[in-house]
């Protein structure tokens, strides 16, 4: 048997033993075990070191909110740190370090901090290392010089550098009601949720849901809190509407009930079962949520509250009822309400010996001096513990009496031997979610504590989350929460279970320091003294985001969870202002520390997000080679056996500009600009008009930033009276949305205008080259695709094959072409029809490289060109810059550099020597290849034209319309590449537009 493990009770499996190490040293424990519960039963107290002054420090809670037992998971060369001992179930094989010492835990260097720690208080790097450095660093900041020391002496835990080999997931999930929570208030909220038809998920952070049911020690409806919770449980689970998420934390709550959770699928096995992640991440949105989250204990701030052997009275409740461990054998409790009475009780009916009860309240409650007189030892009314005794760990305690209303000392104080002791602050009710999501807490001085603000969203609060803490009022809530959230008008609240049980409110003192001589910690994780408060208070600090910011506290691993009331309290005092006066910070996400693995889910390696067109997998099948362009999978060529990328688009070119070719066409962005003003809107976006364009046509046109840069490029169509569907770059799509949906927030409020990204709305394919007018007559249906029916920039409507399409006339590749527009379903439907019809005229699938080919045989413009720093002007694309209104960029793009003759204009390249040009080489006059100076610009893209047989590119060159028809010299020292070049325009084929318009 474990030197602390009670003869029986607990819900851990004894007949299951479990063989894990910690620092080295072999241990077991039993399944249902955490860490902290496994070693507490093996006599270990010692679990860390703090974080500045190295501290011994032992557990504190036994849940989430725990600040010092972090350690370190490891396996293998991965290493997995600040892990709290308290959420940490053991498994056979589990290997865990502890954290911030060196050389040892039990004999750390680190620990001589503590010898310097009255320059050590909050701010110390703020004022220290600002100074000059004297002697031989002389010149140097002292900062730069202590900078390499300080860096390897912060933090906690170190994470490992070796790839994690485990497997993560991300779901969506819907539903009417998601429960956060399952004590009994959330239990009974889910089961009346479910009752009333709705969906229902419930989650619950720790292994076995039940909550505070699991080792409240109560009796409900005649059985154990403990088994009543198992049979709840188990009949929500066989429910079809419902779906129960244990070891699963809700960590966000965001605008339209839109929640994120992390499920810790395998954390407490040694490797997860086949095709098993090890976290899960949800994305859950919902109808309405039940918020039954409970509450976590506060400690008391007095004189060495920081020893090892002192916890939270709440979480030795759950140590000796949950997993039949005692925290110790003789054992001290100090509180300051009715709730830690109850814990005296349990330890006393599992073995433990109470050696005294201390209470700063004088006037306490008939229940609880009645349960004193019970549980034996010495009851200590109107006093508080002025100090613990012992070395790593706690050998006694010093008490003194203490008057509750001022907190003032009195009388000298006297020694207890107890190896334990138990502190109890009062509760506080876990709303992180509630503050996320909308707005600040409410101060309530009877439970001095602060409750859920009122809500903005659609949720529903239940038990302690409430600042209910009987069982039976919880169960009643939970029940009304649950018909409230699944929008229910009645239930059958008269067959709620009973509960059996003492209905104990807390009932605590006010919030106060203990004060006496010694260290008294706040944050503990922060290693945050009351000292650290009041300093920050004389340094000016009294907001209370800068005394977190100043002093850390609430910044750590816990947030604050068991520091933050305290520290506030203290402010207060300072401050000679009540609490809520003061404030409180708000609760931001996560609630919980989040695996960076579970947000990224199954994406690692290249985390860029895949983006396939609806015909990808024809264009798989039909031995397409892609790359990405825009986060889209494309096309580059369609290569046949043997042929090299060049070889490959020369012959998909060749086919189009003779007979005919097919494009995909789906990535281009495509943006929906509806409503009243949308002609207007237009106008002011675009440096050309739109409307006046009539319904029916399409219009090419370009957008400018603000500096009078260019922005995009794109047609834009006119479909109805106040109906635009505007095209864009692939690459340049969500940029283009954002900087339009800011002119209508920002810039334009009045304008009514509707703007919805319908990119992946529609499926397009271009068909392109001579012969494409034919292929189109042979299978479109319901219009005719003549010249007068569809002329250049017109749209009409009809099916291929049965499906609706819309086809406009307009070319990229500079040869008559369309582009087939039809709804995403039916993508791979249409360009399959249009293979088939176009068999008879030899057509070809056609990728990026060949299309790249004819836009740059025709002096078309993409991203290339268009990269942020080049105007309308240095684009040969003044022409489409309107004289008879203003648009977004007008008033700047006239600015003296804009308009200079030296400017980076585009041009053409021709290859003098017949030799490949590579996209970035620069353009010089003087060819240096010892020492490449000079460049009048760069070459954006190139290719071996098979309509000129010679090597072509576009290049921005610096006067560049002045330097046409002179010669020059590629420089690329990178790729070796040198040689002579002709400059030309960048018309190189069919400037007149006639195979287009023909």
């Amino acid at each position: 048997m474990s030197p602390r493990r009670a003869i029986s009770g607990g819900r851990i499996d004894r007949l299951r033993t479990i063989r894990f190490t910690f620092d080295g040293r072999p241990f077991t424990g039993h399944a249902g075990d955490t860490l902290a519960s496994a070693l507490l039963a093996n006599g270990v107290t010692l679990f860390a070191r703090s974080f500045k002054y190295h501290r011994p420090r032992g557990v504190l809670t036994a849940g989430i909110d725990e600040p010092n037992a972090l350690v370190t998971v490891l396996s293998g060369a991965v290493r997995e740190p600040n892990i709290p001992a308290t959420m940490l179930e053991i498994y056979d094989g589990l290997n865990v370090a502890s954290q911030n010492r060196f050389p040892s835990l039990a004999y750390d260097v680190g620990a001589l901090n503590q010898l310097g720690s009255k320059v050590l208080g909050a701010g110390f790097y703020y004022k220290t290392f600002m100074g000059p450095v004297i002697g031989p660093l002389k010149g140097t900041r002292f900062w730069m010089f202590c900078e390499w020391f300080i860096r390897r002496a912060a933090g906690l835990g170190s994470a490992g550098l070796e790839k994690d080999p485990s497997r993560y997931e991300r779901m969506n999930a819907f539903c009417d009601v998601l429960v956060v929570g399952s004590g009994p208030a959330g239990l009974i909220a889910a089961k009346a949720a479910s009752d009333s038809g709705a969906r229902v998920m419930l989650a619950e952070l720790d292994a076995t849901p039940g909550g505070s049911a699991n080792w409240s020690g109560e009796t409900i409806d005649g059985l154990p809190a403990a088994e009543w919770a198992a049979e709840t449980l188990r009949d929500l689970k066989a429910r079809e509407n419902v779906r129960v998420l244990p070891r699963t934390t809700v960590w966000g709550y965001y605008d339209g009930n839109t929640l994120s959770a992390v499920e810790r699928v395998a954390d407490h096995r040694n490797t997860p079962a086949k095709g098993e992640p090890r976290h899960r991440h949800w994305t859950i949105r919902t109808q309405s949520v039940v918020l039954a989250t409970g509450a976590f204990e506060r400690p008391l701030v007095f004189p060495g509250n920081d020893r090892p052997g002192v916890m939270l009275a709440g979480a030795a409740l759950r140590y000796v009822n949950q997993y039949g461990v005692l925290p110790g054998q003789k054992i001290a409790i100090f509180t300051n309400n009715d709730s830690a009475y109850h814990t005296a009780e349990a330890l006393k009916k599992a073995g433990a010996e109470i050696v005294a009860m201390v209470d700063v309240r004088d006037d306490t409650s008939v229940a609880g001096r009645e349960i004193a007189r019970e549980v034996g030892g010495e009851y200590l009314a109107g006093h508080a513990v002025v100090a613990t005794e012992g070395g790593a760990q706690v050998s006694g305690i010093k008490v003194q009496r203490i008057n509750a209303a001022t907190g003032a000392l009195s009388g000298d104080p006297r020694s207890i031997h107890a190896d334990c002791l138990l502190v109890s602050g009062g509760w506080s009710p876990t709303i992180h979610l509630a503050s996320q999501a909308g707005l600040k807490p409410e101060w309530d001085n009877d439970l001095q504590a602060f409750l859920p603000p009122k809500p903005t969203q659609n949720w529903v609060g239940a038990g302690a989350f409430n600042g209910s803490f009987s069982t039976e009022k919880a169960i009643s809530e939970g029940h009304a929460a649950g018909l409230t959230a699944a929008g229910a008008t009645d239930g059958k609240a008269d067959e709620l279970p009973s509960v059996d049980a003492d209905a104990f409110d807390p009932n605590p003192a006010p919030v106060f320091e203990i004060k006496a001589k010694g260290k008294a910690f706040v944050d503990l994780q922060h290693d945050v003294t009351a000292d650290d408060v009041r300093l920050a208070h004389r340094e000016g600090f009294v907001s209370v985001e800068h005394l977190k910011r100043y002093t850390t506290l609430g910044m750590a691993t816990d947030q604050g969870k068991t520091s933050n009331i305290p520290g506030l309290a203290i402010m207060a005092e300072t401050l000679g202002k009540p609490i809520p006066d003061v404030g409180t910070t708000r609760f931001r996400a996560p609630f919980a520390p989040v695996s960076v693995g579970s947000l990224a889910g199954e994406r690692y390696g290249d985390i860029r997000p895949e983006r396939l067109t609806p015909m990808y997998d024809w264009h798989v099948e039909n031995g397409a080679e892609f790359y990405a362009a825009g986060l889209w999978h494309r096309p580059m060529i369609y290569g046949l056996s043997g042929e090299s990328v060049e070889q490959a688009y020369v012959r998909e070119t060749k086919a189009v500009r003779g007979g005919v070719g097919l494009v995909d066409v789906s990535t281009l962005g495509k943006i929906a600009v509806q409503g009243p003003d949308a002609g207007a809107f237009l106008d002011r976006v675009y440096t050309n008009m739109f409307s006046t364009l009539a319904i029916g046509k399409a219009r090419y046109g370009l957008m400018l930033r603000e500096d009078g840069f260019v922005l995009d490029d794109g047609t834009t169509w006119r479909l109805g009276e106040h109906d635009f569907l505007m095209t864009t770059t692939t690459a340049n799509a969500g940029k283009v949305m954002q900087h339009l949906e800011y002119l209508l927030d920002v810039v334009w409020p009045e304008l009514k205008v509707q703007l919805t990204s319908v990119t992946d709305q529609w499926a397009g394919a271009a068909i392109s080259g001579p012969k494409s007018r034919d292929v189109l007559a042979a299978c479109v249906t319901g219009t005719k695709v003549d010249n007068d029916a569809l002329p250049f920039m017109g749209i009409v409507y009809g099916e291929i094959d049965g499906a609706p399409v819309m086809i406009c006339r307009l070319s990229f590749s500079g040869e008559l072409a369309y582009e087939v527009y039809s709804g995403a379903g039916h993508g791979t439907h249409v360009w399959q029809a249009l293979i088939k019809a176009g068999e008879p005229f030899a057509i070809v699938p056609y990728g990026l490289e060949a299309l790249g080919t004819m836009r740059i045989e025709k002096g078309h413009v993409t991203g290339a060109e268009i990269d942020g720093r080049t105007t309308a002007r240095d684009l040969h694309l003044d022409w489409m810059l309107s004289k008879k209104k203003p648009f977004i960029g007008s008033a700047m793009m006239d600015r003296e550099g804009l308009v200079a003759e030296d400017r980076l204009q585009l041009v053409g390249i021709v290859s003098l020597d017949n030799r490949p040009l590579n996209g970035g080489a620069h353009i010089v006059e003087e060819l240096d290849e010892a020492n490449p100076h000079g460049s009048l610009g760069h070459l954006t893209a190139a290719c071996y034209s098979p309509s000129l047989g010679k090597y072509i590119g576009l290049a921005l060159v610096k006067g560049g319309k002045a330097r046409q028809g002179t010669r020059a010299f590629i420089s690329d020292p990178l790729r070796k590449r040198f040689g002579p070049v002709e400059i030309v325009s960048h018309h190189f084929f069919d400037p007149e537009g006639s195979r287009m318009h023909g």
